[in-house]
């Protein structure tokens, strides 16, 4: 089996670490400064691997393995969510680029683009596999501050490059290395996390309209108060939930918006943005009917209209048996009796590439669990010991 370099593993982990460094995380959003420059920096990188490297025209990087034969398709994402963690994606680019290293002539690196949704969730990968059009592209804006994707393209130097589609026939399939962005694995004090599924997300934009008004000399008893309404209606799914609910299932009110948002205003709009995550279709579809009807009552209720709409789905994922036993005999050999298999309450590129070819996923432990975070960390004997499993299980998968 082939042995991976691990002080050149992590020499080359903490340098793309320095793009856009924050304190000890990083702010590399999708198609900054930072970002690019860690692109070309990392094409770089792949070209010094006797790769052939390609920015597409919506930010992936595919570094190409010269030969015959077909190849194994490694990689993730590379930009980081803002003021958040160094591992998150940049762990699994890091690791295909060793694998290529290492078993020379039969690994592909693809770096993703936008993966964590600054303009669309997914949106390198989901270009990849065909399910990005034109039109989607001219409609995205960035998620905080509005800029158009075809600005930002431009601004980075990607306008007029054209968009990489995969081949599936030039490939066994994809392998990604992710943190678990969890505590199950530190919790119980193993070391390599066998990915079974990817949960499906579901995301509602939740909108009350009420009546703006003096928050001084209007009586509370006519008010159509549509911040209240909202929170109501937040206790209120909360209460539920658990009814419909599965053991993994979690749901998450991620942002709420008052409009004015003045202290002496009644709100006279309020939007939620509610997202709910399972690997059974079954259950999501529990959740959202639980969600569409709560919507309803209180719409019915009053005072303030009520309504609901889905702005975002992705479709649960589960991940090809033979590489998950490939995955486990590599952990077997590196880390006997201290692996398990387990759900990905994440979402992550492999679910959209595994449309097209079988795909699995490796977990290494995260420190305390946290993610997203610039406290985000992970000891570095469990970043080698991760690369290393990885690299059998990918000449597992390749075969003599």
């Amino acid at each position: 089996m082939p042995a991976i370099d691990a002080a050149r593993l992590l020499a080359d982990l903490h340098r793309l670490r320095e793009f856009g460094r924050d304190r000890t995380g990083v702010h590399r959003p999708t198609y900054s400064a930072d970002d690019m420059a860690s692109r070309h920096w990392l094409a770089e990188k792949m070209r010094e691997a006797g790769l052939e490297p390609e920015i597409d025209g919506i930010g992936n990087i595919l570094g190409r393995s010269p030969g015959d034969g077909q190849k194994l398709l490694v990689g993730s994402h590379s930009e980081s969510q803002n003021h958040a963690g160094w591992l998150d994606g940049a762990l699994g680019v890091i690791y295909a680029l060793e694998l290529a290293r290492v078993q020379p002539g039969h690994i592909d690196v693809a770096v993703w683009a936008d993966e964590e949704g600054h303009y669309g969730a997914f949106l390198g990968s989901r270009s990849a596999v065909g399910d990005v059009g034109e039109a989607d592209i001219d409609a995205a804006r960035n998620a905080y501050h509005g800029k158009p994707l075809r600005d930002a393209l431009a601004q980075a130097g990607l306008a007029g490059r054209p968009r990489l589609r995969l081949d599936p026939a030039r490939y066994r399939g994809f392998l990604e290395a992710h943190i678990e962005q969890g505590d199950d694995l530190e919790a119980t004090g193993l070391k390599i996390g066998i990915v079974t599924s990817i949960v499906g997300i579901w995301t509602f934009a939740i909108v009350f309209e009420g009546v703006q008004n003096h928050a001084g000399t209007t009586r509370m008893a006519i008010r159509q108060d549509a911040g209240v309404a909202l929170v109501k209606l937040c206790g209120a799914i909360e209460r539920k939930m658990p009814e419909v609910a599965g053991p993994r299932s979690v749901w998450t009110v991620g942002r709420i918006v008052l409009e004015p948002g003045a202290q002496s205003v009644i709100p006279g709009r309020a939007e939620m943005l509610l997202q709910i995550r399972d690997a059974d279709p079954e259950i999501l579809a529990r959740m959202r009917a639980t969600i569409l009807s709560t919507v309803v009552e209180a719409d019915a209720g009053g005072p303030c209209r009520a309504s609901a709409t889905q702005i975002f789905e992705t479709t649960p994922k589960l991940m090809s048996p033979a590489f998950r036993a490939a995955l486990a005999r590599a952990a077997e050999r590196h880390a006997p009796g201290l692996h398990q298999e387990m759900p990905s309450g994440a979402g992550h590129d492999a679910q959209i590439v595994g449309k097209i070819m079988p795909a699995a996923m490796l977990f290494i432990p995260s420190i305390g669990g946290i993610s997203h975070h610039i406290a985000e960390d992970t000891a570095e004997a469990d970043i080698v010991l991760g690369c290393q499993v990885l690299a059998d299980a990918a000449a597992d998968i390749l075969g003599p």
